[in-house]
């Protein structure tokens, strides 16, 4: 199945972010604008409770399966926000691999941000993101 998204990189931008600096999707893609994934167990307990690399692994978890509700998966996101509760870059960077390594060599387009707080209790990462996808 064709992929809808192209990333895009640049010789003229540093080759030390570990991601895409753009992304394309063409204009007959459906677009997919997912809200941001929570570690959120499915009766809707806090997952992971303290650990950042354990609540991002469940963020992915839930972004996968509502990627796959509206047919796609992380091969089609085009472009991600990775928010964590910390002033810390050390616990953004935790996050942020957890993250880098479910993309593999999709790396997509993606911001990371410190955060004061995040909506449920002991919540610390959430993920936005955008997915393209080209329908037969």
């Amino acid at each position: 199945m064709p992929r809808a998204v192209t990333l895009i990189r640049s010789t003229a931008l540093s080759d030390v972010a570990e991601y895409a600096y753009a992304a394309t999707a063409p204009a007959e893609a459906r677009l997919i604008f997912l809200a941001g994934a929570c570690p959120l167990n499915e009766d809707g307990s806090t997952a992971a409770v303290g650990d950042y690399a354990g609540q991002a692994a469940k963020a992915l978890e839930n972004m996968r399966i509502a990627l796959a509700a509206a047919g796609a998966g992380l091969q089609d996101v085009v472009s991600t926000r990775v928010l964590v509760a910390s002033t810390r870059q050390e616990d953004l960077v935790t996050a942020w691999q957890v993250v880098r390594d479910a993309f593999g060599d999709h790396d997509v387009p993606s911001t990371l941000l410190g955060v004061t707080v995040l909506g449920y209790d002991g919540q610390l990462v959430e993920i936005e993101g955008v997915a393209a996808v080209l329908d037969s």
